[in-house]
């Protein structure tokens, strides 16, 4: 009978396997094989969930698989299921077992009547399923398989981290790829009111100076829209703008992403990367939510554009900064100066060129020309150009107090151009949620509480359309993968609910 004392050996040779001198699959790999050199471990193997196809791909494995190409999709199968609840699995015999589909590797009949298999969830350090660490083992007493499986637990925590860091990384790369390639011009902005003419004229200004930029406005109000005019305004306009979305970051993943990091800086960095402060060298950055940056990362920030130098983590040669920052804020960043939770420092620095971008229900008069400047670059669902809006629709829009914005604006239209069958946009059209706004008059709940209703309705409803897919989701709201992770956990939002079952 397997003991705890069985597992120790081979998880003190495991425990030495992962570090930062070392390609991380390779170390994965030598794992496996300790593990199959110790006690009552056939076949470990380790699956990985894929945001870009949205299904659980093998990593790595120590015997060879049918086909590299084979998947899961969550929830599909004993592993589909250790992803999607993140709960532990253990099957007492694999023959006959109803959910066991024995889709990765070949196995004999009288081999799935001798064996067992359990699977454990990979979590990272968030708590955030990233896969699944599993293995056949000899059919035994349940008590004997529960000290297996705390084995097995044990090895997914000293990978879990290691294996955050290289699909964080893989991102992170994506992502700066992506944001080099040639990027669209700024489209100009819709401005009727007197209030925006004055943004407007402002940005204009903004463009021709070299000193940083800080846009201040509510969610949805168009904060990253104008950085693109300023830039495109810029002498630095040949180059693309590159973007960070400072919300739902720690410190050390902030330094990360914009000072860059040495190879073997921390477990997992298995190269040396460039960060955005680096990669946007000539060009502008634009740091959304800059409210959200910690303050220890703060300080670091003004060092460098003191020293117009910055080091990456991990040390180094300096590296010199040659950059334009535009960055955004929706909370007012003096208060949270005078309540300690910004830096000074950086405030005097940022706010040296400040632009107030107003909601859009105090500017009523640009509602209907925006909703018709997106009408005119979306096609209805019978392919026709839509021209008007009918009167009693316009008075649905004016009456609305749009607490998500012209982002808000934009979703809405798009919708009611998805269901008109005419030239006229009709008050039939629109989202209930407007129409209802309408009949019921002034809105009995707070402006804060629409916002979070709006912004939950937006979530689940591209959750639903993705099936699920946080990734896609992201793209279809135009926003970031980190922000639209940051608001599923703020409303306590469960993606796999909106998985497709097979």
């Amino acid at each position: 009978m397997d003991t705890i004392a069985d597992f120790l050996d081979p998880l003190r040779r495991i425990s030495t396997v992962i570090n930062p001198a070392r390609a991380f699959h390779a170390g994965l790999k030598e794992i496996l094989g300790i593990m199959t050199q110790g006690p009552s471990c056939v076949r470990p193997h380790l699956l990985i969930f894929d945001p870009e196809s949205h299904n659980l791909r093998l990593y790595v494995s120590e015997s060879a698989p049918r086909s590299s190409q084979i998947v899961y999709t969550p929830g599909t199968g004993v592993t589909g299921q250790v992803f999607s609840t993140g709960r532990p699995v253990i099957v007492e015999q694999i023959l006959g077992h109803p959910v066991f589909l024995c889709k990765f590797f070949e196995r004999t009949t009288e081999e799935m009547r001798r064996l067992a298999f359990i699977s454990v969830p990979v979590l990272s350090p968030e708590k955030q399923v990233l896969g699944a660490l599993s293995m056949d083992t000899p059919c035994a007493p349940m008590p004997e398989l529960q000290i297996r499986r705390l084995y097995l637990e044990v090895i997914a925590g000293i990978i879990a981290t290691q294996a955050a860091y290289a699909q964080q990384e893989a991102l992170r790369q994506q992502n700066a790829s992506a944001a080099q390639e040639d990027a669209p011009p700024a489209q100009p902005f819709i401005a009727v009111s007197k209030a925006m003419q004055t943004v407007l004229e402002l940005s204009a200004r903004a463009g021709v100076t070299r000193s940083p930029v800080l846009i201040i406005g509510e969610p949805g109000t168009g904060k990253e829209h104008l950085a693109e005019t300023i830039h495109a305004n810029s002498a630095r306009r040949d180059l693309p703008m590159l973007r960070f979305d400072c919300t739902g970051n720690s410190a050390d993943v902030t330094e990360r992403e914009l000072f860059g990091y040495r190879k073997g800086a921390f477990p997992g960095a298995t190269q040396t990367c460039k960060g955005l402060f680096e990669l946007a060298r000539s060009s502008s950055l634009f740091l959304g939510s800059v409210e959200n940056i910690p303050l220890e990362t703060q300080m670091k920030i003004v060092r460098a554009l003191q020293e117009q130098k910055f080091l990456r983590v991990g040390g180094g040669q300096p590296i010199d900064l040659d950059i334009r920052l535009i960055c955004s804020a929706s909370q007012s960043l003096e208060k949270m100066v005078e309540e300690g939770k910004f830096s000074s420092d950086l405030f005097s620095r940022l706010a040296s060129f400040s632009i107030t971008v107003p909601p859009l229900r105090e500017r009523p008069e640009d509602i209907l020309p925006l909703a018709l400047g997106f009408l005119a670059h979306l096609p209805n669902n019978t392919g026709k150009q839509i021209e008007h809006i009918s009167s009693t629709a316009q008075d649905v829009l004016l009456q609305y107090t749009w607490p998500g914005n012209v982002r808000e604006l934009r979703i809405c239209m798009e919708q009611a151009a998805r269901v008109c069958d005419d030239t006229t946009l009709h008050a039939g059209n629109l989202p209930p949620v407007l129409r209802s706004s309408a009949e019921a008059g002034p809105a009995a709940i707070s402006f804060n509480d629409a916002v979070a209703h709006f912004e939950q309705e937006l979530l689940i409803d591209a959750l639903r359309r993705t099936q699920g897919n946080m990734l896609q989701a992201a793209r279809d709201l135009k926003a970031s993968y980190r922000i639209i992770n940051y608001k599923v956990k703020k409303y306590g939002l469960d993606p796999r609910k909106y998985m497709l079952r097979n």
